[in-house]
C-alpha cells in the first residue's frame, strides 16, 4: 500500500501542475467550424482538411480574419499560433476580444497584437484593454519573447473574469489587470466575440511606420490551431447566458498562483519594453490602477529616457493607428 505521506505529496504536485498550466490544457479544444466563422479576406482564410487548424494570409490584395460564432461574457480563450518568418515589418497579427460591432460608441476590447519586424529582429507582442469606449485611454504594454514565434506554434490565452484579466503565453502569465473601483467602465464588462486577423499596419507597427510591409515577401501566413472558447455563450439580443454561468467558469483559474506570479515577474523584468503606467509623455499622472515599481521605472527609463522620463519629443509620437485597413481592433 502506498505510504500516505507520499500520496499526499503526489496530490499536491498534481494540484500545483494544474495551477501552473492555467487549466488551459484541460479545457475542450474545438474544431474551427464548431467555434468560428469567416470574417473577411475571401480565400486568404484557409481551413485545413483536419478542420482543427486555420491559416490567415496577407497579400497585396487583402488581409484576412475569422470571428467566434458566439458572444461570451467572461471565460478562458486560447489558440496556438505560428507567426510568419523572415521580413515581417509592418505586419500585424491580432488575437483579441471585442464588441465593437454591437456597441459602436462604447465598445470593450482585450487585445493580443503581434508586431512584425525587419529581418534579424524579433517579433514583439502588445497587449491592450479598452472598456466602455475608452479608446482615448490606452492601456498598452509591449514585450519581447523568449523564443522565435515563427519557428513553431505557441499558445496565447486570455482569462477574463468579473474582476481580473490575465494574458498568458505558453501558460506563463505575462500581465494581470485587476478591476478597481476607480477604473469604472474602463474595465471590459459587456459580452464580446473573439477575433483573429492579419493586416497591414505599415503606418505604425514597426518603428512608428519607418519600416513598412514589403509585398515581395508575401503572402504572410499566420497559422492557428488548438482553439479554446471556454465561457458562457450570450444571446446577442437578450444578453443573457445560455448555460450554467457558475458551472462554466468553475474550471478556469480565478487568479494567479504563487509559482505563476514568480514566472510573471521574471518575464516582465526581462522582456517588457513599454508600459502605459510609466509613459510620462502621455500621462503626466499615472492612471489610478497603476502600481508603480521604482526598479521597473528605472529599467524602462534606461530603455527609452524620453518616453519614461517625461522629456519632450522633437517629433510627436503617434499613438493612434489607421483603422481603415482592418475591422475591429484599436490600439497604439
Amino acid at each position: 500500500m502506498m505510504n500516505f505521506q507520499i500520496l499526499v505529496q503526489l496530490v499536491l504536485v498534481c494540484f500545483v501542475v494544474v495551477l501552473v498550466s492555467g487549466s488551459s490544457r484541460n479545457l475542450p479544444i474545438l474544431s474551427f467550424d464548431e467555434g468560428y466563422s469567416h470574417l473577411f479576406g475571401d480565400n486568404n482564410l484557409m481551413v485545413l482538411k483536419d478542420g482543427k487548424s486555420a491559416h490567415l494570409s496577407l497579400d497585396e490584395r487583402t488581409g484576412s480574419g475569422f470571428v467566434s460564432q458566439d458572444l461570451y461574457l467572461h471565460g478562458f480563450f486560447s489558440a496556438s499560433i505560428k507567426l510568419p518568418a523572415d521580413y515581417t515589418a509592418g505586419v500585424v497579427v491580432a488575437f483579441y476580444m471585442s464588441n465593437s460591432e454591437i456597441f459602436e460608441k462604447n465598445h470593450d476590447e482585450i487585445d493580443f497584437e503581434f508586431l512584425g519586424n525587419i529581418r534579424g529582429k524579433n517579433w514583439r507582442i502588445q497587449t491592450n484593454v479598452y472598456g466602455n469606449g475608452s479608446t482615448n485611454v490606452g492601456r498598452e504594454e509591449r514585450y519581447g519573447l523568449w523564443f522565435d514565434p515563427s519557428e513553431d506554434y505557441h499558445q496565447y490565452s486570455i482569462l477574463w473574469t468579473e474582476n481580473h484579466i490575465i494574458f498568458y503565453v505558453d501558460d506563463v502569465p505575462i500581465r494581470e489587470i485587476k478591476r478597481t473601483e476607480a477604473m469604472g467602465g474602463d474595465f471590459p464588462s459587456k459580452p464580446m466575440s473573439l477575433y483573429a486577423t492579419i493586416w497591414d499596419g505599415s503606418d505604425w507597427a514597426t518603428n512608428g511606420g519607418r519600416y513598412r510591409v514589403n509585398y515581395k515577401y508575401a503572402p504572410y501566413i499566420a497559422e492557428f490551431s488548438d482553439f479554446v472558447l471556454h465561457g458562457c455563450a450570450v444571446d446577442p439580443i437578450e444578453q443573457s447566458p445560455s448555460c450554467d454561468y457558475g458551472a462554466a467558469l468553475d474550471s478556469i483559474p480565478t487568479g494567479i498562483s504563487s509559482p505563476e506570479r514568480v514566472k510573471m515577474e521574471k518575464y516582465r523584468k526581462k522582456l517588457m519594453q513599454y508600459s502605459y503606467c510609466y509613459d510620462r509623455t502621455r500621462y503626466k499622472v499615472p492612471l489610478t490602477e497603476c502600481v508603480l515599481d521604482p526598479k521597473e521605472a528605472e529599467r524602462l527609463r534606461g530603455f527609452d529616457p524620453v518616453t519614461f522620463g517625461g522629456a519632450r519629443h522633437r517629433h510627436g509620437k503617434k499613438h493612434r493607428r489607421n483603422k481603415s485597413n482592418h475591422p475591429g481592433t484599436s490600439s497604439v
